[in-house]
């Protein structure tokens, strides 16, 4: 089994920047791509991107591309998601998830089939 918990959420104004940790722990956890998602108040579950934890491979969602910024910390088994020049529709609750196994490929479907899912952490946004 592999627990994922984030952290680092909270309320800031629009324009501002936030870090979410996700700390991976667990028997069974091994360095598999690590994604972040997100959930708006009513809408469905959306993909942000996602990192090997080698750091060679990260891809982003177009939404957040170029403000949002994944790394890792190997020796904390730690992601990490630096959300700057945030806005108000970046409301929601971030979650952090991985496969069991590697070949997931389905990641901007918003996740669907990944074995692993933190709790989340709520971002608000204010305007």
């Amino acid at each position: 089994q592999v627990q994922l918990v984030e952290s680092g959420g909270g309320l800031v104004q629009a324009g501002g920047s936030l870090r979410l940790s996700c700390a991976a722990s667990g028997p069974s956890f091994t360095r598999l791509p690590m994604g972040w998602f997100r959930q708006a108040p009513g809408k469905e579950r959306e993909f942000v991107g996602v990192r090997t934890w080698s750091g060679g491979v990260t891809y982003y969602a177009d939404s957040v591309k170029g403000r949002f910024l994944i790394s890792g910390d190997n020796a904390k088994n730690t992601m990490y998601l630096q959300m700057n020049s945030l806005k108000p529709e970046g409301t929601g609750v971030y979650y952090c998830a991985a496969p069991s196994a590697w070949g997931y490929n389905a990641w901007a479907t918003g996740g669907s089939g990944l074995d692993y899912w933190g709790e989340g952490t709520l971002v608000t946004v204010s305007s």
